[in-house]
C-alpha cells in the first residue's frame, strides 16, 4: 500500500508558473552511495547510504523547501554556524527504533560514547529496486537490513518514497514494509523512535534556558539555551495543543510553523490511520527534534496507558506509512486536510 500524491499537486495553483514544469528528476550515483532528487534542476533532497562507518542507517539528507532553504540541519555532516551539535545521530529525516529485541538503533552512531552501553543495531542498505523519474512526482524503492550487534539481520526492510513538488510545497511519502527474519522480533516500549527530522536552527523553538534531556538508557545530554536572534519555530497539533506542550501527546498530524531565510514555511508529519498505534504520539522537542512514535503508548502516557510491546511474529511483515509536507507560506489547518490521508 502507497500514498497517491493528490491532483492538486499536478494541477491548479501548483502550475502557475508556467516557468516551473516540476519535473523531479531521480539520479543514483553509486560511488557517492547516494540517489539525488532534483526539481527542475535545483536540489530538494537525497537518499544516502555512506555506510556505518559515516551514519548507522540510510538517510534523507538534506531536505529544502520550494525557495531553497534547508529545513534539516547541517551538523555532523556538513556544519553551519550558530547550530547546536547535540545528539550526532539526528541526521536528516530517517526511520528507526530505541528497543529492537533489545537493540538501540535510534542512539547508534559513529560518535557514540562508552556511557552508551548498548546493545546497539544498525540499519544498512542493500539495494535500489526502482526508480522513477517525472513530472510533479517521483518514485524511489530501496531495501535495506536491520542488524544485530553480531551484524545478522533482524528485519529485512523495504521503504517507497514517493517525492511531489509543486511551485510552493515539497512532499515525501515515506511507506516502510520491516520483514522479521528467523525470529520474532520485539519493539518494547521505547520513547526512541521512529519517523523524524532534526531540524535547522531557524526552525527550532526560542530557547528560553538550558534543559537536560535523558534518553532511554538514562543517558543525559544538556541542551543550553542559544541565541534566539531568527528562531521562530513552533509546533502546532490537529488537537490544538501547541508548543512544548506537544511532546507525549497524541495526534494525526502535527505543523511546525517558522521562517527559514525569508521564506514562511509549514512543515506537517502526518501519520496514517494504517499503522499501529494510530493516532501516533508525538517525539517533538523544541530543540528541533520532531519525531512520531506509535509504538510506547506506556512511556509517553507515564504508565497511564499499557504497554504495547509490538511483536512482530518470525516470517510476518508490518507497514508503516508517513507523509511530510513542506509548505511554502502560510498553511491553515482547514487548507492542510486535503493532504491528509
Amino acid at each position: 500500500m502507497r500514498y497517491i500524491l493528490f491532483s492538486c499537486l499536478l494541477a491548479g495553483s501548483i502550475l502557475t508558473s508556467r516557468a516551473q514544469s516540476n519535473q523531479i528528476q531521480l539520479t543514483h550515483n553509486e560511488a557517492q552511495k547516494k540517489v539525488t532528487v532534483m526539481v527542475d534542476g535545483k536540489p530538494f533532497t537525497a537518499y544516502i547510504y555512506p555506510g556505518p562507518t559515516v551514519l548507522k542507517k540510510p538517510v534523507l539528507y538534506p531536505i529544502l523547501t520550494a525557495g531553497g532553504n534547508f529545513i534539516t540541519r547541517g551538523w555532523p555532516l556538513d556544519p553551519r554556524p550558530g547550530e547546536r551539535i547535540d545528539h550526532p545521530h539526528h541526521v536528516g529525516m530517517w526511520f528507526n527504533y530505541g528497543d529492537v529485541n533489545g537493540h538501540d538503533f535510534w542512539n547508534n552512531s559513529i560518535e557514540i560514547g562508552p556511557e552508551h552501553k548498548g546493545p546497539f543495531g544498525t540499519i544498512v542498505h542493500t539495494g535500489v529496486k526502482s526508480m522513477k523519474s517525472g513530472k510533479g512526482q517521483a518514485e524511489l524503492v530501496v531495501t535495506a537490513d536491520w542488524l544485530d550487534k553480531d551484524s545478522k539481520p533482524m528485519l529485512q526492510e523495504t521503504t517507497t518514497y514517493i517525492f511531489g513538488a509543486g511551485a510552493d510545497k515539497r512532499i515525501i511519502d515515506r511507506v516502510t514494509t520491516l520483514k522479521a527474519l528467523d525470529k520474532e522480533v520485539v519493539f518494547k516500549d521505547n520513547k526512541e523512535g521512529m519517523i523524524a527530522l532534526r531540524l535547522a536552527r531557524q526552525l527550532e523553538h526560542p530557547s528560553t534556558k538550558p534543559e537536560v534531556f535523558t534518553d532511554a538508557q538514562g543517558v543525559a545530554t544538556k541542551v543550553p539555551t542559544l541565541d534566539n536572534a531568527g528562531i521562530t519555530g513552533l509546533y502546532h497539533t490537529s488537537e490544538g495543543v501547541e508548543g512544548d506542550a506537544v511532546w507525549g501527546t497524541r495526534a494525526p498530524w502535527t505543523k511546525l510553523t517558522g521562517t527559514v531565510g525569508n521564506e514562511a514555511v509549514s512543515i506537517v508529519l502526518m501519520d496514517n490511520p494504517k499503522n499501529v498505534g494510530y493516532p501516533t504520539y508525538w517525539h517533538a522537542r523544541g530543540y528541533g527534534l520532531f519525531a512520531a512514535n506509535p509504538l510506547a503508548p506506556s512511556v509517553f502516557s507515564n504508565g497511564k496507558a499499557a504497554a504495547m510491546n509490538y511483536t512482530l511474529p518470525s516470517g510476518q511483515s508490518v507497514t508503516f506509512r508517513y507523509r511530510l509536507l513542506i509548505q511554502s507560506g502560510s498553511l491553515s489547518d482547514v487548507a492542510l486536510k486535503q493532504f491528509v490521508r
